[in-house]
C-alpha cells in the first residue's frame, strides 16, 4: 500500500512542477545546500554515504573488489592531487574530457557535445562550485533520468591510481569539472561499470531530456539533408562519427577525419556552384582543430565558383576546428548521424522553432497491463493506450510530402541498475492504429479485441528492441491514432516512459476510462422476500433472526461449496466484514432478513458475470477478463485502479476464484458509497481529517 500512496503522491508532485530542471529532485533525498551548510558549519569535508569510496561503488565484475583492474585504487580528493585544482578553467571544452580506463567513450562523446551548448551545459552543470569559496568537499550535477530532472550530490573523492584518475580527466589536469560529472552519473546508475558500453544518444538524452534519433549513413534516407536542415532551425543537436575498431580511436584518415571521434553538425546550406545548387554540411571538431582537407574544406578551389555575396554568409576560412563539406561526401565518409530533438522548456529563445511535446508514464505489470505484442491475441489489449490527434500538416515538409511528423520514443526504466543485478531488459515496441471513425473524440475508452483485432496497423516500432529505448518518426495522415507500447513477451513487468514529438500542435493523452459506478439498486421490502426464503433464512439465522459475519461465513461457504462450476477456496472473514458493512445500516454489524435477500440476488449476478467470463470453464477467471466482467457488474475502472485490484484479489497463476470476485465487488461498492456521502459539492474530489480518514479506512 505504501507503493501506491507514493505513486500518487509523486502524480500530485509533477502536476506541481517538480521534476522539472527548475525543480530537480534531490537524489537519494540528498539536498545540497542543506549538506554543504552542514559541513561548512561543522568544518568537515562531506563523504556521501550512498556512494562511499569502497570497491563496490566501482563496480561488481570488471571492476569488483577481487578484480586485477581495481588493485592500488585509492580515493583522493582533488586538493590531495593538486595544490590548486579548479572545477573549470576558461568554461567548457572539449579538451576537458579524456578517457580513462572506463569503456564509456560514448558518454564522453556526449559530454564534447554538451560543451559547444553553452545553454544546455548549464542545466547539467550548476553554477556557483570551486575548490575555494565555501569549499566544503561537496559538489552536484542534474541529470534528466525517466521523466524527470533528479540532482545528484557527490563528494569529491575520486579513484586513482599511482596519483593519477582512473578514469575521466582534463588534459590540463588540474580541471575536475568533467571527472565529477562522470562519478555523480556514475553514482546515478549504481557504479562506474554500469557506464561500461553504451551509445551517445544515450547521453544525450540525459543532458538534455530530448529525444534522440540515429542514422546509419549507408543506409540514409533519401531526404536527410532536408531533415538535417529542419532539425537545425529546431536547435536539435546534432552528432556524427567514423566507426571504426577500438584500436582506430582518435586516429586520422588521409583527409584528416578522425575516426571514432564525435563531431558536431552546426549548419546545413544550399550553395550555387557552376549553375547547380550544392548541397553542404558543416561541422566541428570538438578540438579546436583537425580539419577536413577534400572538396569544400577551408580554401579548397570548389569556393571560387560561388558567388562573393553568397560566399560571405558562410564562414569558411579559419582554422578554428570548422569546416564545411558536401552532403554527398558526408554520407560517404561518416558512418553514423545523432540527432537529439529538444523539448520546448530547453529552449529559452522564444523566437526559435520548437516541437510539440507530450510526455506519459505508465507500466506494465503482470496479470493486468503487461499483455505483451500483437501477436497474444488475448491479452494484447490490455497493454496501456495513448490518444493522439493530429489535425495540421506540417509547414514546408522536408520530403515534400504531405501529413503530419510524429516521433515517438518509448524508453524502459532502471536499464542500468538492472544490468547491475542481473537483471535482463525486456524487447519493448509500440504499435499505432487508426481510431475508428465512430470513436473518434471518445477519450473514455479503453480500445478492446473488436477493434484492435480486426484491424491493420497503422505504423509500429521495427523491430521490438532489449535497448533502453526506441524511437521512430513516422509521417501520417491527419487524423486520431492510438498508441499501444508494449513488451514483446506478454506477462513482462516494467515500467516505461512514452514520449510524443509533433511539428504542430497536438492534443495527447491516456486513453483510459474514466472511472465511475452504475450499481443497480435493490429495493426490497419484507413483503418481497418469499415464504421459503424466510424459512430457510430462519434456519441460518437462529433465535435472533439475524446473520452475524460468522454465521454469514457458514452459509457462503455451505452454499458455495456444492458448485461444480465455480473454484474456491471459501469466503474470508474480510469478505464477509465487507458485506456486512456494505448492507448494514443500523450499526448492528448483522443483517436482516431483508438485507441477507439484498445479498443473495447480488450474489447470483456476480456469479452469472463470473461465468460468463470463464472462458475456458475451469472454474476461475483469467485476471486479464477483469475490466470487462468489472464493468459488467457496473464500476468503469481505469489502468490504475485495475492494477490495484490484481495485485490484492489475484492469486499465484494470475487468476481469481470466485469468492475474490465477490469480495472485489463489495469492497468496490462500499468504497464509491463512501466517497460519494463525502462529494457533496459533487466535484470529485474529498477531504479528510486524520480522523474521518482513519475511521474509513480501518472500516
Amino acid at each position: 500500500m505504501s507503493n501506491i500512496a507514493k505513486v500518487l503522491s509523486r502524480r500530485q508532485d509533477r502536476a506541481e512542477g517538480v521534476g522539472t530542471n527548475k525543480k530537480s529532485i534531490p537524489f537519494n533525498k540528498q539536498n545540497y545546500q542543506s549538506l554543504k551548510q552542514e559541513c561548512l558549519a561543522k568544518k568537515t569535508l562531506f563523504c556521501d554515504p550512498t556512494f562511499p569510496a569502497e570497491p563496490n561503488s566501482l563496480g561488481y565484475d570488471e571492476l569488483g573488489e577481487q578484480s586485477s583492474k581495481t588493485r592500488g585504487v585509492q580515493w583522493k580528493r582533488p586538493k590531495e592531487l593538486y595544490s590548486n585544482p579548479q572545477f573549470i578553467v576558461d568554461g567548457a571544452t572539449r579538451t576537458d574530457i579524456c578517457q580513462g580506463d572506463l569503456g564509456d567513450c560514448w558518454l564522453l562523446a556526449a559530454i564534447a557535445s554538451l560543451t559547444l551548448e553553452n545553454e544546455f551545459l548549464e542545466r547539467v552543470v550548476p553554477h556557483g562550485q570551486s575548490f575555494t569559496e565555501n569549499y566544503a568537499g561537496i559538489f552536484h550535477f542534474q541529470f534528466w533520468q525517466f521523466g524527470e530532472w533528479v540532482d545528484v550530490v557527490i563528494d569529491d573523492r575520486l579513484p586513482t591510481r599511482d596519483g593519477k584518475l582512473l578514469f575521466v580527466h582534463s588534459a590540463e589536469g588540474s580541471e575536475f569539472w568533467s571527472a565529477l560529472l562522470e562519478k555523480a552519473y556514475a553514482k546515478l546508475n549504481g557504479s562506474y561499470e554500469a557506464l561500461t558500453g553504451g551509445r551517445a544518444t544515450e547521453g544525450f538524452e540525459d543532458f538534455t531530456g530530448g529525444i534522440a534519433e540515429s542514422y546509419e549513413l549507408s543506409k540514409a534516407p533519401p531526404h536527410l539533408f532536408k531533415l538535417m536542415q529542419k532539425a537545425l532551425t529546431l536547435r536539435s543537436l546534432m552528432a556524427c562519427s567514423i566507426s571504426s575498431s577500438s584500436q582506430d580511436t582518435e586516429t586520422k584518415t588521409s583527409l584528416k577525419l578522425v575516426k571514432r571521434h564525435a563531431y558536431s553538425v552546426t549548419g546545413a546550406k544550399e550553395v550555387h556552384s557552376y549553375g547547380r545548387l550544392v548541397q553542404l554540411v558543416r561541422f566541428r571538431n570538438p578540438w579546436g582543430r583537425v580539419e577536413w582537407i577534400g572538396p569544400w574544406s577551408d580554401n579548397s578551389e570548389e569556393w571560387n565558383s560561388v558567388q562573393p555575396e553568397e560566399k560571405a554568409k558562410l564562414v569558411y576560412s579559419a582554422e578554428d576546428g570548422e569546416f564545411w563539406m558536401a552532403y554527398s561526401d558526408f554520407i560517404q565518409q561518416f558512418s553514423r548521424l545523432d540527432i537529439c530533438n529538444q523539448t520546448p522548456d530547453a529552449l529559452s529563445n522564444a523566437t526559435v522553432s520548437r516541437w510539440n511535446y507530450s510526455q506519459f508514464e505508465g507500466d506494465w505489470r503482470v496479470g493486468s497491463t503487461a499483455g505483451g505484442c500483437s501477436n497474444n491475441k488475448a491479452t494484447f489489449c490490455s497493454n496501456p493506450q495513448f490518444v493522439i490527434k493530429l489535425e495540421e500538416e506540417d509547414d514546408d515538409p522536408y520530403d515534400g510530402e504531405d501529413g503530419c511528423t510524429i516521433l515517438v520514443g518509448l524508453m524502459q526504466k532502471d536499464f542500468r541498475k538492472d544490468k547491475r543485478i542481473g537483471r535482463e531488459p525486456n524487447a519493448i515496441g509500440f504499435t499505432i492504429y487508426k481510431v475508428p471513425d465512430k470513436l473518434k473524440g471518445c477519450n473514455n475508452i479503453h480500445l478492446g479485441p473488436d477493434v484492435l483485432l480486426h484491424q491493420r496497423y497503422t505504423a509500429r516500432s521495427n523491430p521490438f528492441t532489449y535497448k533502453r529505448e526506441v524511437i521512430e518518426r513516422f509521417k501520417l495522415p491527419p487524423g486520431e491514432y492510438v498508441i499501444i507500447p508494449s513488451t514483446y513477451e506478454p506477462h513482462c513487468n516494467g515500467r516505461f516512459i512514452l514520449r510524443v514529438f509533433t511539428e504542430k500542435e497536438a492534443a495527447a493523452s491516456p486513453m483510459d476510462v474514466e472511472i465511475s459506478a452504475d450499481v443497480e439498486k435493490q429495493y426490497i421490502s419484507d413483503s418481497d422476500v418469499g415464504p421459503h426464503f424466510k424459512q430457510l433464512f430462519i434456519q441460518f439465522a437462529g433465535n435472533d433472526s439475524e446473520v452475524s459475519v460468522f454465521e454469514l461465513k457458514q452459509i457462503l461457504d455451505s452454499v458455495i461449496s456444492k458448485r461444480t462450476d465455480v473454484k474456491t477456496d471459501g469466503f474470508s472473514m474480510e469478505t464477509c466484514r465487507h458485506i456486512i458493512s456494505l448492507l448494514d445500516r443500523d450499526g448492528s454489524g448483522k443483517l436482516g432478513c431483508v438485507k441477507f435477500h439484498i445479498l443473495w440476488i447480488k450474489i447470483q449476478k456476480y456469479l452469472e458475470v463470473f461465468k460468463k467470463h470463464d472462458k475456458d470453464n475451469s472454474g476461475t477467471m483469467s485476471s486479464h477478463e477483469m475490466r470487462d466482467a468489472v464493468k459488467e457488474a457496473g464500476f468503469q475502472l481505469n489502468n490504475d485502479v485495475l492494477q490495484v485490484i490484481i495485485s490484492r484479489y489475484a492469486n499465484q497463476q494470475y487468476t481469481i476464484d470466485f469468492d475474490s470476485f465477490v469480495g472485489c465487488l463489495i469492497r468496490l461498492e462500499m468504497l464509491f458509497k463512501m466517497f460519494k456521502a463525502f462529494n457533496k459539492k459533487n466535484t470529485g474530489k474529498i477531504e479528510l481529517d486524520i480522523l474521518q480518514w482513519l475511521c474509513l479506512a480501518l472500516g
